[in-house]
């Protein structure tokens, strides 16, 4: 069995978030929990038996008050067959082994049950990334892990796949944030828990005048016309069902009743 590559300090990344929830910043949460009980909503059942796999239990603890709250472990304290919905909220950009969240979340899931799970996506902080590696060339001649190497949408809905979901939807919500200055982006960052936990980050103190540069760089490249410096969010959100017979099943190749053809009223044609 291999062992998947070390990315996250997780005893890094459990400090952090201790810290950042004595005034957790959540107007991103905010709005990612909104978008996710109007896609519950759609999904149009009930869900009585629910749990939250989260960095921050107590934040979505408000906004799931019923459901079993558990943290994102690599291996998760979580029931195996016992839920209805399983969420993973917010956390999974941060996995050592996303497949196997993934494969665990399934695997709490009753037959027909239901995972959401909402994560950063690959263009999520793309203008401070930038920024800060060209800061850090200029500044101290190299580059070291600054910002995590979040997933892109279309290998998430493979993961889906390999984790042995039916049904797979993978997309995506892009949204835009503005910021006075790149300290007050920092500031939030560090208020919601997503600074630099990457293990082979730098470790030791990085000069003010690395800092000061990639806001220099990064007003010159992404200031919008009203003098605030935009930043991207990504917000992924995957869906997938636990398989169950009663599912739709693709059908078998060659086993189509009609013709496509016939369908959309067209003439074919043969090739010569």
């Amino acid at each position: 069995m291999n062992t998947p590559p070390q990315l996250t300090d997780r005893n890094a990344l459990l400090k952090h978030r201790a810290r950042a929830a004595r005034a957790l910043e959540t107007f991103l949460f905010d709005q990612i929990a909104d978008e996710m009980h109007e896609r519950l909503q759609e999904v149009n059942r009930p869900f009585t038996q629910v749990a939250v796999v989260s960095g921050f239990p107590d934040y979505w603890r408000t906004h799931f008050p019923e459901a079993d709250h558990v943290l994102d472990e690599d291996v998760i304290a979580i029931d195996l067959g016992k839920y209805e919905l399983v969420v993973h909220a917010m956390a999974m950009h941060w996995a050592n082994d996303p497949v196997g969240q993934l494969v665990q979340s399934r695997r709490a899931l009753k037959p027909d049950g239901l995972l959401l799970a909402v994560l950063f996506g690959g263009e999520t902080l793309n203008e401070l990334r930038s920024a800060l590696a060209e800061a850090e060339i200029a500044v101290l001649g190299g580059l070291s892990p600054r910002i995590a190497p979040m997933a892109e949408i279309r290998d998430l809905g493979g993961l889906l796949q390999r984790a042995g979901f039916a049904l797979p939807v993978a997309d995506s919500l892009p949204l835009k944030v503005s910021y006075g200055d790149v300290f007050s982006l920092f500031r939030d960052l560090r208020n919601m828990g997503e600074t630099n936990a990457l293990l082979q980050r730098h470790k030791g103190t990085m000069p003010r005048t690395l800092f000061a540069k990639a806001g220099d760089l990064y007003a010159r490249a992404f200031q919008g016309k009203d003098g605030r410096l935009e930043a991207t969010f990504e917000i992924i959100f995957l869906t997938g069902w636990a398989p169950d017979d009663s599912q739709q099943k693709p059908l078998r190749p060659g086993s189509a009743q009609a013709r496509l053809a016939d369908a959309l009223g067209a003439v074919e044609k043969k090739l010569d």
